[in-house]
Parts: structure tokens; C-alpha cells; sequence
């Protein structure tokens, strides 16, 4: 299926104490994309986050998920986190469990599954993140990077059709980082819809189908990866850097190094196979010309 899986229309939401979180925002996040919301703190992506999955309500405008307005009765709600999760950016605040084991069965067993569907789904999720080894162990001992897992795999046991991730990568090292994106990756080959904020522009270059740039509780820009960082005024209207490809990329075809027409590239694979095709194709040339000159000499 194809289409828009969620879609926001102006929403306004302001917070008790009057801070004015979203201000007319409207969005759509197409099925099966692998969406990246960028944006400095206040943006509104959290705030946007919790709309999606029903946890606040829009003031004005409506949410849609799958085409349908979202209704805020409990049944409603039950039926929308079955399908939208969220794992959060502190994953102490989502695992309240004893246990891993104990921590990815309430979901399913709140939802009234029986016990051997719950058994199943964990097992499923277990394997998913890759923490079956783990699974008996107390969640108090845990690193941050398996209570993300953690986190992780109790919203996989529900088998929703999209998953938020907010900050996933905060606080991890850059290799416990690494795997994280990879794992997203293997979500997304499952057919899964899969949304993140974040603030390193590294991973929303290379890893993103579309982004959005959120600025004061509305939508600054969106488009392509390669739309918005090759788009330098409005990066510097909201304060957002290149990513280091595109940095590189265009240093080296401002400076003759690569042709004017060279594609732009999504990873450092992609940036290093352009490379040393360019350097093979140099080389070429002086060759040839080294071949034609020695011609010449010989009369």
C-alpha cells in the first residue's frame, strides 16, 4: 500500500503554563518512509510526537491516521498505540518492569493477547533487536544502549504499522549508535513506517526519505535529504550546519576535483567510490597523454 500514513492539519497546541508548542503545523508522512524531523530544542517535535500517537490533543486542527480523524475516546486510543508507537528519548521513563522478560509482555498482555501470542510476539521482539540473551536479566543493570533495545522491543511486541523515535541516538557511544541505525534500517525493510528526531545532521542526510525542519511549532522546510542541505540560506536562517558529505562533496567540485555535474552522494561509500572513479579517470587521461607525447617524439 502507498500513501500517507499520517497527516497533520494546522494544529495548534499550547501547554498549561502558555507556551505556544505548535503553531499551525501541517504535515504528511507517507507509508513506509523513513522520516527525520530536525529542529533546535522547542522546535516542537516532542510536542508534535505526542499528537501523533494521541498522548495530547490538538487545540485546532486534526491528526488523521491511515485517513481517519483521530478520536480521543479510550477504546479509540487503545486501537491507534496498537499501531503508532513511540519510544521515548530517556528510556528510564519507559521501562518500569522488573525484568527485560516482564517489561516487552505488558503491552501484549494489555492489549488481552493470550499467553501464547504474548510469548510469540516477545520472542519475536527478543530476536528483533537482538537481545534474547539478556532477556531474564533485571532492567536496573542494564546499559543505555540495551535499555534502548529494551525500549524498543516492547513497542515492536505491539506490532504497530509506524514507530517514533525520539533522539534515538542521544547519549550513545558512537558504535552502540551505529548498530541503533542499523536496527531502524532492519524495521524499515519490515514494511514499518519509521519517524526520528534528532539533531545530528549526519544521520538525517544519510539515512532519511524526507525531512522536516521544524521552527517554532511550524514546518520551516522539507523535501529530499539532498533538498534541504543543498538549500544553504534557509540551513542558516534556522541554524543547522551541512552535513560533512556535503561539505566535502562540494569542496571538491568547487575546486575542479570532481565535475561540475557530479551527482551529490548520500553516504561516505557513495562519496568514496566517486572519488577514486575520478582519480582512475585522471589518471586515464595522463596516461593517454604520456602515451601520445612518447608517439610524437618517435616521430
Amino acid at each position: 500500500m502507498v500513501g500517507p500514513i499520517l497527516e497533520v492539519v494546522d494544529v495548534h497546541f499550547a501547554y498549561p503554563d502558555g507556551t505556544q508548542a505548535l503553531a499551525g503545523m501541517s504535515l504528511t508522512i507517507e507509508r513506509g518512509s523513513k522520516v527525520v524531523f530536525l529542529g533546535p530544542n522547542g522546535a516542537g517535535k516532542t510536542t508534535l510526537f505526542l499528537q501523533l500517537n494521541g498522548i495530547l490533543r490538538p487545540s485546532q486542527g486534526v491528526v488523521r491516521f491511515d485517513g481517519n480523524d483521530l478520536r480521543y475516546d479510550r477504546r479509540s486510543l487503545m486501537e491507534l498505540r496498537k499501531n503508532v508507537g513511540i519510544v521515548f528519548q530517556d528510556p528510564d521513563s519507559q521501562i518500569f518492569s522488573a525484568s527485560v522478560l516482564q517489561d516487552i509482555s505488558f503491552g501484549p498482555f494489555n492489549l488481552g493477547m493470550s499467553e501464547e501470542e504474548v510469548r510469540g510476539r516477545v520472542q519475536g521482539a527478543l530476536a528483533a533487536v537482538g537481545i534474547e540473551s539478556i532477556a531474564d536479566r533485571p532492567t536496573h543493570f542494564l546499559s543505555l544502549g540495551q535499555k534502548k533495545r529494551v525500549a524498543i522491543a516492547g513497542v515492536l511486541a505491539m506490532e504497530p504499522q509506524v514507530i517514533i523515535f525520539d533522539e534515538p541516538t542521544s547519549s550513545l557511544d558512537p558504535k552502540t549508535a551505529k548498530q541503533l541505525l542499523i536496527l531502524l534500517d532492519d524495521i524499515s525493510r519490515d514494511g514499518k513506517t519509521v519517524v526520528i528526531s534528532t539533531h545530528d545532521v549526519d544521520i538525517a542526510y544519510s539515512w532519511a526519505d524526507r525531512v522536516y525542519v521544524l521552527e517554532s511549532g511550524r514546518v520551516a522546510d522539507a523535501g529530499t535529504p539532498q533538498e534541504i542541505f543543498l538549500d544553504e540560506a534557509m540551513l542558516e536562517r534556522v541554524d543547522l550546519t551541512q552535513p560533512w558529505i556535503v561539505d566535502v562533496w562540494r569542496e571538491l567540485r568547487d575546486n575542479g576535483y570532481l565535475p561540475p555535474n557530479a551527482l551529490l552522494p548520500r553516504t561516505k561509500s557513495a562519496l568514496l567510490a566517486l572519488i577514486r572513479s575520478r582519480l582512475c579517470h585522471s589518471f586515464r587521461i595522463t596516461d593517454l597523454v604520456s602515451e601520445r607525447a612518447a608517439i610524437n617524439e618517435r616521430g
